[in-house]
């Protein structure tokens, strides 16, 4: 069971609920311990004087603000009161001071996210009539408080079963991109084939929103890369990022663009209509039945389901089938499929590059040429 990192009460007009604050997401970064190169040992960072070089204490660390060069104003850490002179310190309070629509808040000026309950059943009822208010408003309550030192702007939004706060950055935090950024489009390019064209597209590529159907490949990559450097295997070269497209050839790859769209999410209709042949179930979108598949197919297979993955892949009649079937699998199975047919210059290749030497026109072509 979690436990609240803030205890205190929200305040809207003459109400009062006592609620805790709990943390909504967790990191799941693979992290790396750093150590001095030939050895295990650990390198640890110390709190070291600048000018004599020396190891200070923790207890002798103060806070301190540069008034001029050389000059501070020093804080002491064990007397708070300075600082609740200054600011309310601990907040114990979250005062909704607003309502506004949850639309009306640019995504920018969103934060941290955090879970909000109601600190015991007797208060369940008046939370949950705040709960179901903001939700059928569509509307977030505007309150700021106070943790650890910090004052935060929030917004307080409803949800099904759940209240959330939501830490929100300060106006003077957020940059204006038309000072910051060094190049910005005219605004030209909103009309005409290209855009209709790209709305198109949107279309094709649009799905229901199912967050398990998306994964951190980075991550699964970095886990991948150690284990292979334990078990001491090759390591797949990365994929090189693709090229810019060329403003002339735009509406060429837009038409490409579009026809793959239409072809993959064509074949995903398929799979969904089979599935629903094959059993009865509640009726769902193409893009959803594809989802709820890709949330529960493994993330990882073992290296011997994947050549046996390439191999089946290969004993394709069809030179577009195969290549269907090819366009499944990341580039470190297709690197061992390459590996396997001893194809020259595999290191140097991409991964579109790979599957076009492992289909059977690809193949095919290679063996006419010796």
């Amino acid at each position: 069971m979690a436990r609240a990192i803030w205890t205190g009460v929200i305040t809207f007009g003459l109400v009062t609920v006592p609620v805790g604050l709990y943390t909504a997401t967790e990191d799941h970064t693979v992290h790396f311990h750093r150590l001095q190169r030939g050895t295990s040992d650990r390198i640890r960072n110390r709190r070291v004087n600048e000018r004599t070089g020396d190891e200070v204490d923790s207890k002798d660390v103060v806070k301190g603000f540069e008034v001029g060069e050389g000059e501070y104003v020093i804080v002491e850490p064990d007397e708070p009161d300075e600082l609740d002179e200054a600011a309310p310190g601990r907040s114990q309070s979250i005062k909704i001071s607003d309502f506004v629509d949850l639309d009306a808040i640019e995504p920018v000026y969103f934060d941290r996210t955090y879970y909000v309950a109601p600190r015991g059943k007797e208060f369940a009822k008046v939370y949950d009539l705040l709960r179901a208010a903001l939700l059928q408003a569509n509307k977030v309550g505007i309150a700021t408080f106070v943790m650890r030192d910090k004052q935060y702007l929030t917004a307080l939004r409803g949800e099904d079963r759940v209240l959330v706060l939501q830490t929100l950055h300060w106006a003077d935090e957020v940059r204006d991109p038309g000072e910051e950024l060094p190049e910005l489009p005219s605004g030209r390019a909103g009309q005409g084939k290209q855009v209709d064209m790209a709305l198109q597209l949107v279309e094709a590529l649009s799905a229901d929103w199912d967050p398990k159907r998306y994964h951190d490949t980075y991550q699964e990559k970095v886990r991948e890369l150690v284990r292979a450097k334990a078990e001491g295997q090759a390591i797949a070269p990365a994929e090189a990022p693709p090229e810019a497209t060329n403003v002339v050839d735009l509406m060429k790859v837009l038409e490409g663009s579009l026809e793959a769209a239409r072809s993959s999410r064509g074949s995903g209709k398929e799979e969904a209509a089979a599935t629903r042949t094959e059993k009865p179930a509640p009726r769902k979108s193409a893009s959803r039945t594809a989802a709820g598949k890709a949330a529960k197919a493994p993330a990882r297979k073992a290296p011997q389901k994947k050549t046996m993955a390439v191999a089946s892949s290969r004993s394709r009649s069809s030179s577009s089938a195969g290549k269907l079937e090819l366009q499944k699998l990341s580039k470190t199975e297709l690197y061992q499929g390459a590996t396997e047919m001893e194809v020259p210059g595999r290191s140097k290749m991409s991964r579109e590059d790979l599957i076009d030497a492992l289909a059977p026109a690809g193949r095919r072509r290679k063996k006419s040429a010796a």
